[in-house]
């Protein structure tokens, strides 16, 4: 993957007002749940430490399909997330298995999937042309029939996902090691 250079940085319009304040939000819940994972094997990444099934490597992985899909949602509208109500059990089993570090998985994997996801987001807050536009959400038991979602509003439960994902990362962190993110 190419990083922008300082001069495609320089050549790009400045991002401000909402935009701006949505990506800073996004940075930060970002960089505080990958700091979780900081200084950590492979394996001490798909350790459980809580009574839950969650995993640090398996909430990056987590955070990491959910921004994409709801990327593809803004794009492409409900399509892109499929209908929750038609789920058979293989899917359910995939949709667990993005809790967890797979074998052949590894940190440094999970970590540029996420960083390739964000990189995407990012360019697509910048570059669409209406945040206020609209698509009806998908069929699922927990989305109320009818609603429709403008990006704006999908981009802040995205930041709002990954932050209480982060919140959740640092207890996991903490259990592990005793390492903590802030504090």
């Amino acid at each position: 993957m190419n990083e922008p250079t300082t001069r495609d940085l320089a050549d790009a319009p400045a991002i401000t007002g909402e935009r701006a304040d949505l990506l800073a939000a996004l940075a930060k819940s970002r960089h505080f749940l990958r700091f979780t994972t900081r200084d950590l094997t492979d394996e001490q990444a798909g350790q459980r430490t809580t009574a839950s099934e969650l995993c640090l490597g398996g909430l990056i992985k987590h955070v990491t399909v959910n921004e994409r899909n709801w990327v593809d949602f803004i794009l492409n509208g409900p399509s892109a997330m499929g209908d929750a109500t038609t789920m058979t059990e293989a899917d359910w089993a995939r949709w667990a298995d993005q809790f967890r570090m797979l074998p052949g998985e590894t940190l440094a994997g999970v970590l540029a999937d996420y960083a390739e996801v964000a990189r995407r987001t990012d360019e697509l807050v910048a570059a669409l042309p209406d945040l206020d536009a609209t698509q009806p959400l998908p069929k699922a038991p927990w989305f109320e029939a009818g609603a429709r979602w403008s990006a704006h509003r999908v981009l802040m439960h995205i930041v709002a996902e990954t932050a209480q994902h982060a919140g959740h990362a640092d207890i996991i962190r903490e259990s592990l090691d005793g390492a903590k993110s802030m504090g």
